[in-house]
């Protein structure tokens, strides 16, 4: 079974390079997958002086050249930097360039069946701006590189998942969008992502929107007339739907077991929930690929890029859930 990981460096001036040499310098790492780095070897050398990590690195022109053994980085490397010329912790056109090339090579590996899934580090939306890709962000690449539609995300922290009904929109737009029809469309595909990644039990809740879920109609009618009605249609198509479950308990009751998943309303609902458990541990899966993306919940962290200040917790966490998950993954 193939179980390589590719790891695009992201933006070679940001944290990405810093938390992939010290991810890779666990031998944990190495006993759940094969981690191939896509990015450039001199920017991974200067990585590991400033956080005084020695690794061999062994550049492959393919997956199948790698080693995969602890104390070694296999890369594909690209000489797309000029890397006396790059400053860490700004946003500069070459380093937006380099990480998009680097996306771009992973995700073509990924299409091609030469890699098992991606876990992928930070990129800046500015870098990117000022490489005039035409591509805000992560998401829109992989939607649009692999011409998928609506990717849907899924955050994991712990044994908790979370996934989301609406993302970035003010709260107002948000309950705008709380159709039934939605809810409906939603809970099916989370279903099949939970199919994707392999999870038997597959009981779905759903974060009420009101104090108490609206108690019935005394704090908002939204549940009772719209959410609820996308339940049951949910429920008569054989889905496992629980709710909706008043917010203030359904994340408690999911981090239990008691849910396979819960299907958060707005943005800050389940990113509350999920921070709140574990910060570093939220890991973030794109799901209606067609290949499996793990991915860190946070940015370039350009206050602390080149210090060697940065945390590779979220990274580790990253790479052995695509490792997890690859296992089971059922590709469409």
């Amino acid at each position: 079974m193939n179980n390589i990981i590719a790891i695009p460096m992201g933006d070679p001036a940001g944290i990405g390079p810093e938390i992939t040499v010290k991810a890779l310098n666990y031998r944990e790492i190495y006993e759940q997958c094969a981690p191939l780095v896509v990015g450039n070897i001199e920017v991974l050398e200067n990585a590991m002086k400033f956080t005084g990590i020695t690794l061999k690195i062994n550049e492959v022109s393919n997956p199948n050249e790698g080693k995969y053994e602890f104390g070694t980085i296999d890369i594909i490397s690209f000489s797309n930097l000029d890397t006396y010329d790059l400053k860490m912790g700004e946003v500069q056109a070459q380093a937006g360039a380099a990480a998009f090339e680097f996306i771009q090579t992973s995700i073509k590996l990924a299409l091609d069946g030469e890699v098992a899934a991606l876990a992928t580090t930070p990129i800046n939306k500015e870098s990117l701006q000022a490489a005039k890709v035409p591509y805000i962000g992560h998401t829109e690449m992989l939607e649009g590189l692999t011409n998928s539609k609506d990717p849907l995300t899924m955050f994991e922290v712990l044994n908790m998942r979370i996934f989301f009904l609406t993302r970035h929109l003010s709260l107002k737009d948000a309950i705008s969008q709380m159709t039934q029809d939605r809810v409906y469309d939603y809970l099916k595909r989370c279903d099949e992502a939970l199919i994707r990644l392999g999870v038997d039990d597959r009981t779905i809740a759903v974060a009420g929107l009101n104090p108490h879920s609206g108690e019935n109609g005394l704090f908002g009618t939204e549940e009772i007339d719209e959410i609820t009605p996308g339940i049951k249609k949910a429920v008569k198509e054989g889905i496992k739907v629980e709710g909706p479950v008043p917010a203030d308990s359904v994340f408690y009751h999911a981090l239990k077991g008691k849910y396979a998943a819960v299907l958060s309303l707005y943005h800050d609902q389940g990113h509350i929930a999920a921070k709140m458990t574990d910060f570093e541990r939220t890991i973030s899966i794109t799901n209606g690929l067609p290949f499996l993306r793990t991915s860190v919940d946070h940015g370039t962290a350009f206050d602390i890029a080149g210090t060697g200040k940065a945390s590779s917790v979220s990274m580790e966490e990253c790479i052995k859930l695509a490792a997890k998950y690859s296992k089971t993954f059922y590709k469409v």
